[in-house]
């Protein structure tokens, strides 16, 4: 064959070829417009307002309120202040909370000027600094599962002791930006806390809270429940059916239920557990429909946890959207 044809032979099927993939191409173009177009857009409703924001900086122990704060995946952020980021531990590393300890709940955890400030009735004020690279790093066990934290030193160790009044040995550790986060939910979408005990973000409405109080001899407030977020201006239990929601430029996502323990019967004003109420009335109103019990068995739900899918900042008095499609 001459040189000549074999030359236009192969511009042919090149053609062709080229031909082929331009075809692909728009046709991949108009599937991708035509979903783009054809997708059904979001559907926005207010549905309440954000009145409090909430940190806990140390597990178990009082909540600071902030104006403002940033919400990230592993939780909310003011300055050096970051949700469930302390933890006491015994001398084997393993955790301890309100449910073992209720006089946890008096106590508070604070960060000035690069320091930690602890403090607690008739306990002296104690500082040592945030950042304690010198100190070891203790293997800590949270819910059965391992993770890290950084050791706050012999005098927080004592301090600690001399609060709880016991002959245990507590510590207290600092959970830092470089490590690794635990898994709680192998069944839900793979997200990472540090000392929460399910889910970076909590949400409880103050109508929620309200509802329950009218059932019981004694009021309860938003405190008792330890919620990150807490908002206004909506039904009691609307927050259950928020799957979605948006929050200034925060996008939330709805993971599950909270499931309440012992832990709620502990009063924050005075560290006392009566192991009574207000679980008793709760698990009378608000267990979890039969074929969910396999997820919370016979804890009574009460707000709501959720992840982080969009980061941003959030600000008291921020409108609450509900998105749909």
């Amino acid at each position: 064959m001459e040189l000549k044809t074999l030359a236009l032979n192969a511009f042919a099927q090149n053609k062709r070829a080229a031909l082929l993939i331009g075809g692909a191409g728009v046709a991949f173009l108009g599937l991708g417009l035509g979903y783009k177009y054809l997708r059904k857009p979001e559907k926005v409703v207010r549905v309440g307002v954000v009145s409090q924001l909430l940190i806990h900086p140390l597990k178990s122990g009082r909540a600071v309120s902030v104006p403002l704060a940033e919400c990230l995946q592993i939780g909310l952020k003011f300055g050096e202040l970051q949700d469930r980021h302390w933890l006491v531990v015994t001398e084997q590393g393993h955790m301890v909370t309100g449910r073992q300890q209720p006089r946890l709940v008096l106590l508070s955890l604070t960060c000035e000027d690069g320091h930690v400030c602890l403090s607690g009735p008739d306990m002296e004020e104690l500082r040592f600094p945030v950042k304690q690279p010198d100190n070891s790093v203790i293997d800590c066990r949270v819910f059965g599962a391992d993770i890290q934290g950084r050791d706050c030193g012999e005098e927080t160790s004592r301090w600690l002791i001399r609060f709880l009044g016991k002959e245990q040995t507590f510590r207290l550790v600092h959970f830092e930006p470089q490590m690794r986060g635990r898994r709680t939910e192998p069944l839900l979408p793979p997200f990472e806390v540090a000392y929460s005990d399910e889910a970076p973000v909590m949400l409880l409405s103050e109508a929620s809270v309200q509802d329950l109080s009218s059932r019981l001899e004694e009021d309860v407030t938003v405190k008792r429940f330890r919620p990150s977020i807490v908002i206004s201006d909506c039904e009691a239990f609307a927050e259950d059916s928020w799957v979605d929601i948006q929050i200034g430029s925060v996008r939330l996502q709805r993971v599950k239920s909270c499931g309440r323990c012992i832990f709620t019967t502990v009063d924050p004003e005075t560290g006392v557990i009566s192991r009574k109420e207000p679980l008793d009335t709760l698990k009378s109103y608000r267990l979890c429909k039969p074929s969910d019990q396999h997820i919370y068995q016979k804890a009574p739900l009460f707000g709501q946890l959720l992840i982080v899918k969009q980061e941003g900042t959030l600000q008291v008095g921020d409108v609450v959207y509900k998105i749909s499609r």
